[in-house]
């Protein structure tokens, strides 16, 4: 799964790599949780991209309760096409959302030992996911949620967790945002080079924030 990563890179500059101008402004987060909001692109009405922000755990338009998405942090990419909750939005409502690591738990004796994942060029990038328009009939609020795709681990991930986020990078972003139907089979094996160390267990508690927490306190994988 992927619950928790971070975005730090200038959010401007990263949402131009994506073909949009970035007009909103986005502070760098070192903890992103569930149920907090996320810096996305997606096309707009028009088939323009936008940036936009959006609540991490997807509230389905059809649900009665919007905690419903709290447990709707990830959809798995073997089966997104199909679950009800997903299957609209995996048609019609993708997005990209920016990122400069996640973070995973690696357990080790009886301890489990979080670690930070980027690229290996150390550029921010894109997570494949979907997103949704929920609407209350009690009082009119409006909410747009999002949810990350996953997919099973590739060689690099597999030591430390069987699970990872759809990474994107510009030349992979355009197929996901167009609607292919076909991009998620065999995505793992397509993912761009990685890297990852053990970080501070100050992680695990999401109140907590700064770039110390993605310092490496052991070796780099690569």
């Amino acid at each position: 799964m992927c619950g928790r990563f971070a975005f730090y890179s200038p959010g401007e500059a990263t949402a131009a790599l994506f073909g949009t101008d970035g007009s909103l402004t986005v502070e760098p987060r070192y903890n992103i949780a569930p149920t907090q909001y996320v810096a996305a692109i997606r096309d707009d009405a028009e088939r323009n991209r936008e940036l936009v922000m959006l609540r991490w755990g997807l509230v389905p338009f059809w649900a009665k309760d919007p905690a419903i998405g709290n447990k709707m942090i990830n959809a798995r990419a073997e089966t997104v096409a199909e679950k009800p909750s997903y299957r609209d939005a995996f048609k019609h409502r993708r997005c990209i959302v920016l990122a400069d690591g996640f973070y995973e738990w690696h357990r080790q004796a009886d301890v489990k030992v979080p670690y930070f994942i980027s690229l290996k060029s150390g550029e921010p990038f894109g997570l494949a996911g979907l997103w949704e328009t929920w609407n209350s009939k009690e009082t009119g609020e409006s909410l747009q949620s999002t949810t990350l795709i996953t997919t099973a681990a590739n060689n690099f991930m597999q030591p430390l967790h069987h699970r990872m986020p759809v990474i994107l990078q510009p030349e992979t972003a355009n197929e996901w945002l167009a609607g292919s139907p076909d991009f998620l089979d065999g995505v793992s094996q397509r993912m761009p080079k990685l890297q990852a160390w053990p970080v501070s267990r100050n992680v695990n508690n999401a109140r907590n924030q700064g770039e110390e927490l993605i310092d490496p306190v052991g070796d780099v994988l690569v």
